[in-house]
């Protein structure tokens, strides 16, 4: 209003947002669109608060990390928008991080699929749950820089950074691997010696599940003598509970020899859709790998993504190792004449 534009504030729960009743990660149900499509309509700019929500009992919540994300394409995804813009502290999505790789591309396209892989494997552009939304409700998703010029054309700044997309084009068919994400918040467990029948794995998942841990990376060994070990990850904040819990609960009534851990260890993955129509990819993966020293411990797989388990201290040579193999570094500057 200071700059002479008409507008009107809201917070979540005037909207309404509407969410259920879990606090602190409250997810959202419904969007009231109606006071806002009446603004929109006597030209008023809309401001909505982000992060925040109503229950169904009038109480208000908080949508956890990644709210305020999530609340942008939850209301595009409300007014039917052609696009969502998300305005954060980088110009785009990279082909990794570039405080680990400087050489690093921003992309200026990437499917939907892979950014929700690339989410969920540790990138840290955009949380998983605005991610998944938009795959719901097929909102284009725009990744642009809060930094830059205030008085860049609104139709050039629309063009500038990342474009998260449903339509798959030629270009992205040509990128085998479009970028390699990692998570140093890791931590791996073992529970050795334990009997090979039915029903083992949920004998020891189903209470950490119970627990509200999330588990990753799942690996069963070949049995010998009718016992087998059974390994899985968990985000390192819960590795204390979780061997806690499996000490204390589980092991004496699976019988199992023993509970190793290691919360030193990382994920790296590589990701791109091209993967599907390439073969050779993760065997390629595994030999930069090994040419480099560094051991696998456990592998994950999916049609577009290929991920590692290693050691910690390993993280940044693999990566490095990686995106130079899959031809992902920006081509260098051209020498000044």
């Amino acid at each position: 209003q200071a700059e002479g534009v008409e507008s009107v504030s809201y917070t979540g729960w005037q909207v309404p947002v509407r969410t259920d009743s879990a606090y602190t990660k409250a997810r959202i149900e419904s969007i009231d669109d109606v006071r806002v499509r009446a603004d929109l309509a006597v030209g008023k700019v809309v401001v909505i608060t982000g992060f925040q929500g109503i229950d169904g009992d009038g109480h208000i919540t908080t949508l956890g990390r990644g709210g305020s994300d999530t609340s942008a394409v939850a209301v595009a995804a409300a007014m039917k928008a052609a696009e969502c813009l998300i305005y954060t502290d980088v110009d785009g999505v990279y082909t990794t991080d570039p405080r680990v790789v400087p050489e690093a591309r921003r992309l200026s396209a990437i499917s939907f699929e892979e950014m929700l892989e690339m989410a969920s494997l540790g990138s840290k552009v955009l949380q998983i749950r605005s991610v998944e939304f938009a795959g719901k409700y097929r909102v284009p998703l725009r990744v642009l820089s809060s930094f830059t010029p205030w008085d860049i054309p609104l139709d050039e700044e629309a063009k500038s950074g990342t474009l998260i997309t449903f339509e798959e084009d030629e270009n992205m068919e040509q990128a085998v691997v479009s970028g390699i994400a990692f998570n140093r918040d890791e931590a791996k467990i073992t529970v050795m010696g334990v009997p090979d029948k039915p029903g083992i794995a949920f004998q020891i998942l189903g209470p950490v599940a119970e627990a509200n841990i999330d588990i990753d990376v799942i690996i069963q060994n070949v049995s010998h003598d009718g016992k087998t070990d059974f390994s899985f990850t968990v985000h390192r904040n819960d590795y204390a509970r979780t061997m806690e819990l499996l000490k204390g609960t589980v092991q004496p009534v699976i019988n199992a020899a023993q509970v190793l851990g290691d919360p030193k260890i990382c994920k790296v993955s590589i990701v791109g859709i091209g993967m599907r129509s390439h073969v050779g990819v993760a065997s390629r993966m595994f030999r930069v790998l090994s040419e480099e020293g560094i051991n696998i411990q456990m592998i994950s797989t999916s049609e577009i993504k290929t991920s590692v388990v290693i050691d910690e201290k390993y993280m940044e040579l693999a990566v490095r190792a990686l995106h130079k193999a899959f031809d992902l570094d920006a081509p260098a500057a051209a020498p000044a004449a």
